[in-house]
């Protein structure tokens, strides 16, 4: 009986173990990452490049995607992964330029970096502090996404009122909920690969900072 239970200690201690492993490095990977991303938005934005065209950024994330996820269990996945958030953050720089032409839009490029913060600090302590399972929303997430296509599709082709701040809101939500999974997946043993776990989180992040500008942005129009 004793061994038993010792035997079952020693489980749970590895899994505690393993677990801190992967938070730890996935933190760390996710700062590194997250700074990199910024870099490069700095140098899209100071050479005032262009927004490239939608099938160069379906390709080249997509791409950048499957390949991360296929060398995920290399170093190469990590070069895999800078290359991927850094390409990103090249998009970013763009879209920056554009919010900080607009009257007050250092204001709303400002207020989505505190509030992205905010919201990702939050939800993540909320989950590592609770432990509670939040694998049930997995089926929310599937719903969601399809719900939020559909919706963006619609805007392409209907000048429909209101709906930008809709879809905007949605993805704000949306994320969130993404970050709540993910960081639960990461505690309860769901994902246990820190490269995709950072990137997961970071394309949950950058979803979030993207749709509070436009819904800041969005606001700030109105007034």
């Amino acid at each position: 009986m004793r061994e038993q239970d010792y035997a079952v200690n020693n489980s749970v201690q590895a899994e505690q173990l393993e677990v801190s492993r992967v938070l730890r490095n996935t933190y760390g990977l996710l700062a590194l990452t997250l700074a990199f991303s910024g870099v490069t938005a700095y140098v899209a934005q100071q050479m005032r490049v262009g927004y490239p065209n939608i099938f160069v950024v379906l390709i080249g994330f997509y791409g950048l995607f499957f390949l991360t996820n296929k060398l995920r269990d290399s170093a190469w996945g990590l070069v895999s992964a800078f290359a991927l958030t850094g390409f990103m953050g090249f998009l970013l720089g763009p879209i920056l330029n554009r919010y900080l032409g607009m009257q007050g839009g250092a204001e709303v490029v400002s207020s989505a970096f505190a509030m992205t913060a905010l919201v990702f600090g939050g939800l993540s302590a909320y989950v590592l502090i609770t432990r509670k399972d939040m694998s049930f929303l997995g089926g929310f997430i599937t719903a969601g996404f399809f719900v939020l296509l559909g919706a963006t599709l619609a805007g392409m082709f209907f000048q429909i009122s209101g709906l930008q701040l809709a879809i905007s809101a949605g993805f704000v939500l949306f994320s969130s909920v993404c970050i709540l999974f993910q960081t639960s997946a990461i505690i309860h043993g769901g994902e246990r690969n820190y490269i995709m776990a950072t990137i997961s989180l970071y394309v949950s992040i950058y979803n979030l900072f993207i749709s509070l500008l436009q819904l800041f942005g969005i606001m700030g129009r109105d007034d």
